[in-house]
């Protein structure tokens, strides 16, 4: 990125800063009087509605709005979801022992079961992972609190698979894993 595109962004954010939602028009010829040309601002303000930074709204084909999205009420609001998904789960594996013993589980049902919490588990787990590499993620109070939550459910399912009077139990689950995981692989 070239040092003129730089200065195009940070006037662009500071003009929507200043002045939240701006008209399209409105804000491509302030940007222009301060900097660049016509051609190259909306090139830039294109990239920033693309990488999310200032969000787009259409009105009609003359009437285009920009804003600056809050991007950490946007971040709290996608954690909070991913909290909810992980405490629901925690609640299922919690619960695993009473849920068996009251329906009274075969051992290929108790065998799904755990297979299914493992994979909601694991994805959640790997959502995280992904989300680990941006900085807002990780600076927001509920990312740590998703992270013990989702240490706490593998501590349960492992308590909940040492506790199946199967001892065969641990090694039918990692071979029903792997048997997903190759099929998954073999449907592309």
């Amino acid at each position: 990125m070239d040092k003129n595109s730089e200065i195009i962004k940070t006037e662009i954010i500071r003009i929507l800063n200043e002045n939240g939602k701006t008209r399209g028009t409105e804000l491509a010829k302030r940007v222009i009087e301060k900097v660049g040309n016509e051609k190259i601002v909306y090139r830039e303000i294109s990239a920033l509605v693309e990488s999310g930074e200032i969000d787009k709204k259409v009105h009609s084909r003359s009437h285009i709005e920009y804003e600056l999205i809050n991007l950490s009420e946007s971040v709290n609001a996608q954690l909070k979801n991913l909290h909810k998904e992980i405490e629901m789960i925690y609640d299922e594996i919690s619960n695993f022992e009473t849920t068996i013993k009251e329906e009274k589980f075969s051992f290929h049902e108790r065998l799904r079961s755990i297979i299914h919490q493992i994979n909601i588990v694991q994805s959640t787990d790997g959502i995280m992972k992904l989300l680990s590499y941006y900085p807002a993620f990780k600076k927001d109070k509920m990312y740590s609190q998703i992270i013990r939550k989702i240490n706490d459910c593998w501590e349960s399912i492992m308590i909940n698979i040492t506790h199946q009077q199967e001892e065969d139990f641990l090694n039918e689950v990692l071979a029903n894993l792997r048997i997903s995981q190759i099929d998954s692989n073999n449907v592309n």
